[in-house]
């Protein structure tokens, strides 16, 4: 049991390292300014008003990376610096996150799957933990709690895997109305892109993580069981 503890380090580290160069692509693409002087609550609310959304607010957020869309007060929430800057990483980020406006408004299948699995996984991973622990004192006596474990797991593996094509369409969403208006050119855009590719990799770490522990409790409750 103590390898899914190491499955669980090893893909934390390649988490830190993924979010490091997310942080040094956000900083590096912060000084591009975009030639159209666009600010990323601008981008934001033009996006939004061009998918003829208009009941979706635009506010600013503390913190860093700290960017996301809430369906539930329809705000689509930007940190300071991108929200005020005026460069690729602003523009990239805004236009991601009001992508999943977009999503939202459109009722986009894999949005909506994944809002409808959120009490499941909420409920999986607050328990995840206990059952591990659970598991490795008192495995010979209660198999059953491993099963459990695998169980939980898989929700959290679900949520994973569904979080991936919602991330990624949001992106191309992005990507594509900020080309089609010449918000971001060239290198500017070159840069958006660049910056959305590593934030989407904080998903795709998050879900091989996920799918590995899955993997390796199942076969460990195989290996009881023989």
């Amino acid at each position: 049991m103590m390898a899914i503890y190491l499955i669980g380090i090893i893909f934390a580290g390649i988490g830190m390292f993924v979010q490091y160069r997310l942080k040094s692509k956000f900083e590096k693409y912060s000084k591009v300014t975009l030639g159209s002087g666009w600010s990323g609550k601008e981008i934001a609310e033009k996006m939004l008003s061009d998918h003829a959304i208009y009941d979706v607010k635009v506010i600013s957020v503390e913190g860093v990376l700290t960017d996301h869309y809430n369906p539930v007060n329809k705000t689509v929430n930007l940190s300071h610096d991108v929200y005020h800057g005026r460069s690729a990483a602003a523009a990239a980020v805004s236009a991601h996150e009001v992508g999943h406006a977009v999503q939202h408004a459109t009722a986009y299948q894999w949005l909506t799957f994944r809002s409808q699995v959120v009490p499941i996984v909420s409920v999986a991973g607050n328990i995840m933990p206990w059952l591990l622990m659970a598991a490795v004192l008192m495995l010979s006596r209660f198999p059953q709690l491993l099963l459990l474990a695998i169980f939980a797991q898989a929700a959290i593996t679900l949520f994973t895997l569904i979080t991936l094509p919602v991330e990624f369409d949001a992106s191309r969403r992005a990507l594509v109305w900020i080309k089609e208006k010449n918000i971001a050119v060239s290198n500017e855009y070159d840069g958006a892109k660049d910056a959305l590719k590593w934030a989407a990799m904080t998903y795709v770490v998050s879900a091989l993580a996920a799918v590995t522990q899955l993997v390796y409790l199942i076969l460990l409750y195989g290996r009881r069981r023989d």
